[in-house]
């Protein structure tokens, strides 16, 4: 008959063996720290500053519009939309807000309202079958206040 503890270290060593695998895939699935710099600090997205624009088209009817949205790298279109028409957004500090209004081949009158929070920037106006017009601006460069809270709105 075999002696039971022959029988026991062997469980013993192959439980062990299981548990050091376990943490191998434990620390490469959680890991911690940058792999890439080995520093151990992990990199977090750094918060960029927006400011509050609003867009708004008077008039009366619909137009195509297009403005800045809160991505910054493009812009957000809506087609054949009732007049009046307004939108907030936060756009980020370094993307120049601006908004374009297009007429309809029926005409009529639209003006374009661009404010800045809550600081009235440009208006323009567009007139007749397709008339176009733009409202634009720029965002100032943050000083010590606005920058503290355009971060917070960041996060």
């Amino acid at each position: 008959m075999k002696d039971r503890r022959t029988d026991r270290s062997g469980v013993v060593v192959a439980a062990a063996l299981l548990l050091a695998c376990g943490a191998f895939v434990a620390y490469g699935v959680l890991g911690t720290g940058d792999r890439n710099t080995g520093t151990g600090a992990t990199a977090r997205p750094t918060a960029v500053a927006t400011y509050d624009v609003t867009y708004e088209v008077l008039g009366e009817g619909t137009a195509d519009i297009s403005y800045r949205g809160a991505g910054g790298d493009k812009a957000d279109v809506a087609t054949q939309v009732g007049l009046p028409w307004r939108k907030t957004v936060s756009v980020p500090l370094g993307a120049s807000p601006i908004v374009n209004v297009t007429l309809g081949e029926k005409g009529g009158t639209a003006s374009c309202t661009l404010a800045v929070r809550g600081k009235h920037v440009q208006r323009a106006t567009a007139t007749g079958a397709f008339g176009r017009t733009t409202c634009g601006g720029e965002l100032a460069a943050p000083s010590g206040d606005a920058a503290a809270e355009g971060a917070r709105r960041a996060d």
